[in-house]
């Protein structure tokens, strides 16, 4: 099965994560499909290319419950700059 899920990165105490598409058996941050975008929850900035994981989510790739949210916050993003 593939997902799409977080990958981390950054330092220590400071979180910074790439979405990614990836096998789920592969471990949390080891090979990865596909990169479509980045997350920083500390500044809460996203890049999130959604075309790209929609076509994945065609083709049977299940989004984990936390990039299903982020999902969500960038077409409510996109839908009030096109209002």
């Amino acid at each position: 099965m593939v997902k799409i899920r977080l990958r981390r990165m950054g330092k220590r105490h400071a979180p910074f994560y790439r979405i990614v598409v990836a096998d789920a058996r592969a471990p949390r941050d080891g090979r990865y499909i596909e990169s479509l975008g980045w997350y920083d929850p500390r500044g809460k900035e996203l890049k999130f290319d959604l075309g790209k994981a929609n076509e994945w989510i065609k083709k049977g790739a299940k989004p984990t419950e936390i990039v299903a949210n982020l999902m969500k916050r960038k077409e409510e993003v996109q839908n009030e700059r096109a209002s």
